[in-house]
């Protein structure tokens, strides 16, 4: 392609979100609570879980910045100047997806591409994005089409896998007894009965690195689960970490493979809790670095949304 297009594709890089500053939380943390205002507990019990992982600064909502700018740079090397724009569309936090949107409307956008930071689709995570996308592109009369997974994408595959063998080096003349613990963000059971796809895309992007990256010894947990009240996909990954440390198991390599970039539930639940936990049932646990503006990770995503603009599959070999 050339860089000639008059009319760019808009590309709307869509994530959960993150406060700005500690100021935000509050905010924030009622967003998430569909407008219901968290109590003094709650907010204290957040607050201390970001202060402990960031201290004086705030970098997390730099990651989601980056990896937007990284992006950008990605298809105009691929595709050439000026095909495709990216703009950013956050869950929780401004600018919102649906400021997203009607930015691309602003500058005369007429078809768009959406695509989640997060590779693995459940209707109730990217599903709901890319419903709350086209709901608004419809409103400024975009054609919006949005990428579902791709969670098997060559190019993501090596770059988690050659994080894997990376983390795996860390235990030395242990690292053939070092379990890999893959895990990702636990989501409320009764997708199970909605026959959603997330777990098994998580369970295929686990197996696919973990062959890519030799590994024999390895298993698949949840995190993260929310406090609803209502069942969630388990087991947690501090029931995993006891029930390894009844079995003998004293080294562990944590792959996050539901997240993409360093934000509070990397930071502090792996990295704080969990390795306190692991610590306590006598496990060395480390963590894989995560892929934030990593360039295969950043050209699995372009390739796909290019994929999708164009109309071909994409690379998933």
């Amino acid at each position: 392609m050339s860089g000639s297009t008059k009319n760019p594709v808009g590309v709307l890089v869509m994530s959960y979100g993150t406060p700005e500053s500690m100021e935000g939380i509050e905010a924030y943390y009622t967003h998430i609570r569909r407008g219901h205002p968290p109590t003094a507990e709650q907010l204290e019990d957040l607050t201390e879980r970001y202060r402990t992982i960031v201290g004086g600064v705030f970098p997390l909502r730099e990651n989601t910045n980056r990896q937007a700018a990284a992006l950008q740079r990605t298809l105009d090397e691929v595709a050439g100047v000026g095909e495709y724009v990216c703009y950013q569309g956050l869950k929780h936090a401004a600018p919102f997806i649906e400021d997203g949107i009607a930015a691309m409307a602003a500058d005369g956008i007429r078809e768009a591409i959406g695509i989640v930071l997060t590779p693995q689709y459940s209707a109730m995570s990217v599903g709901g994005y890319l419903k709350r996308a086209q709901d608004e592109a419809d409103k400024h009369g975009i054609s919006f089409k949005g990428v579902k997974e791709y969670h098997l994408h060559s190019e993501l595959i090596d770059a988690l896998s050659k994080r894997v063998s990376e983390g795996l080096n860390k235990f030395g003349d242990g690292r053939a007894e070092t379990l890999v613990l893959f895990s990702a963000h636990s989501l409320p059971a009764k997708i199970l009965e909605m026959n959603d796809p997330y777990a098994d895309q998580l369970l295929a992007t686990s197996a696919a690195i973990a062959q890519a990256a030799g590994v024999d010894k390895w298993q698949f947990t949840w995190q993260s689960a929310g406090q609803t009240g209502q069942p969630w996909l388990g087991p947690d990954i501090l029931e995993t970490l006891e029930k390894l440390g009844a079995e003998g198991v004293r080294s562990v390599l944590v792959a996050p493979v539901g997240f993409v970039s360093d934000h509070l539930e990397v930071l502090y639940d792996i990295d704080i809790e969990a390795k306190k936990f692991a610590e306590e049932h006598g496990i060395r646990l480390e963590r894989i670095r995560m892929l934030n503006d990593d360039a295969q990770y950043l050209a699995a995503m372009a390739d796909t949304v290019i994929g999708l603009a164009v109309g071909r599959k994409s690379d998933e070999s």
